[in-house]
């Protein structure tokens, strides 16, 4: 069958954030920034400038990003960022500062070897562009993975995992930890009622600082790079297996882009 013959079958979901002025980038990140050079009157065109990090709304970080030696946003193959994938809503256990495991996610969607991994935390309804926006929850106090989901991912042989939230890691294994001691402290609090350790004791610095960065991008892991402020149609998505696609900038020298995630399923 020739894919044209399917095509009008064929549902889309658009997994990405709008983008604006108005966007949080991660914590201490440059925001974007907009500005016309030139307008209908008296240029006949409207013309834009716009400077902003890498890391504001919905982008891939590649795997120049944590690594020196790692591969620019060029050299990345299509097959790499558009294929078979897993859609793991975990909304119905997160909560702030809560901890997801792989067998959270096996419990909820099948996971195929050489899949795309897209988790659904829920945090997607505190982004910038929903009704119930919350910067600090959002960035913040976002779940994050187990200390075994690194390992679990590289076995799985994952191509590249998305999250509907700040960061892959858990914020509080990331430097907000340092930035945010106020925060630190109700995690601290959090994780001793919740799982009876400590905050350092579930993510131990410097070991595992920064663990979903650092354990997966060298190619040595697997290169298991993340799409991280996924959101768009996620927020009403159940789980589920669709063909994903995240489409970043074919950037030679590049280590992170903004991008557009897509899922496609039968209508």
């Amino acid at each position: 069958m020739k894919i044209l013959d399917f095509w009008e079958n064929v549902k889309m979901y658009d997994l990405t954030q709008k983008l604006s002025h108005l966007t949080p980038p991660w914590p201490t990140y440059e925001p974007l920034q907009v500005k016309f050079f030139k307008r209908l009157a008296p240029n006949g065109a409207n013309g834009m400038l716009v400077t902003h990090s890498n890391h504001v709304g919905t982008h891939l970080d590649g795997p120049l990003h944590f690594d020196t030696a790692g591969r620019d946003l060029a050299s990345l193959e299509l097959e790499k960022l558009i294929g078979p994938g897993a859609i793991a809503d975990l909304s119905d256990i997160a909560e702030d500062f809560s901890i997801y495991t792989p067998q959270d996610i096996m419990d909820r969607v099948e996971v195929k070897k050489g899949d795309i991994l897209i988790i659904k935390t829920g945090y997607c309804k505190y982004a910038w562009d929903e009704p119930e926006a919350d910067e600090r929850r959002y960035m913040l106090r976002h779940p994050g993975p187990s200390l075994d989901f690194m390992k679990w991912a590289q076995d799985m042989e994952i191509k590249w995992i998305g999250v509907d939230c700040g960061s892959a890691d858990h914020p509080m294994n990331t430097k907000i930890r340092d930035w945010e001691p106020q925060e630190a402290a109700a995690c601290d609090a959090y994780m001793q009622k919740k799982y009876g350790k400590t905050l350092n004791e579930m993510y131990p610095w410097p070991e595992q600082y920064q663990a979903m960065h650092l354990q997966m991008f060298h190619q040595k892991y697997g290169e298991i790079i993340h799409a991280e402020c996924v959101g768009g149609d996620l927020v009403n998505l159940p789980s589920g297996r669709m063909i994903i696609g995240i489409f970043p900038w074919r950037w030679e020298g590049g280590e992170s882009s903004l991008a557009r995630v897509v899922a496609f399923d039968d209508k």
